[in-house]
């Protein structure tokens, strides 16, 4: 994808689940539970191991967390990865998908 494709993508919530699911499913030849908050969440997508790879606590195992840490070049917590609501997080981690180095990284918007 180019600069500008990821920026077009990262404008849409659903359009960038679909755009990193398939991103890591391409490089890791493996399945991986990218989906979009509800509620006020709405806007925050969350990437984790598919239920039946998970644990009794619905945690990852070590080594999809290793695997998830490297395909996006971050210690990634047991519970997944949560990309907060804007299209500059969605970019970021779009990036990392595809297993570029982000062009910019995202900060918080809140306090």
């Amino acid at each position: 994808m180019t600069t500008q494709q990821i920026a077009d993508v990262a404008t849409d919530r659903n359009d960038t689940i679909a755009a990193i699911k398939a991103a890591l499913k391409a490089r890791s030849r493996k399945t991986w539970s990218v989906t979009g908050g509800r509620g006020t969440a709405w806007g925050w997508i969350r990437i984790i191991a598919p239920p039946a790879r998970r644990g009794e606590f619905g945690s990852m195992t070590d080594a999809d967390i290793a695997e998830l840490s490297a395909l996006f070049g971050e210690t990634v917590h047991h519970q997944g990865i949560s990309i907060p609501a804007s299209s500059a997080h969605r970019r970021e981690y779009l990036e990392r998908a595809i297993g570029q180095t982000p062009t910019d990284i995202a900060q918080p918007y809140w306090d």
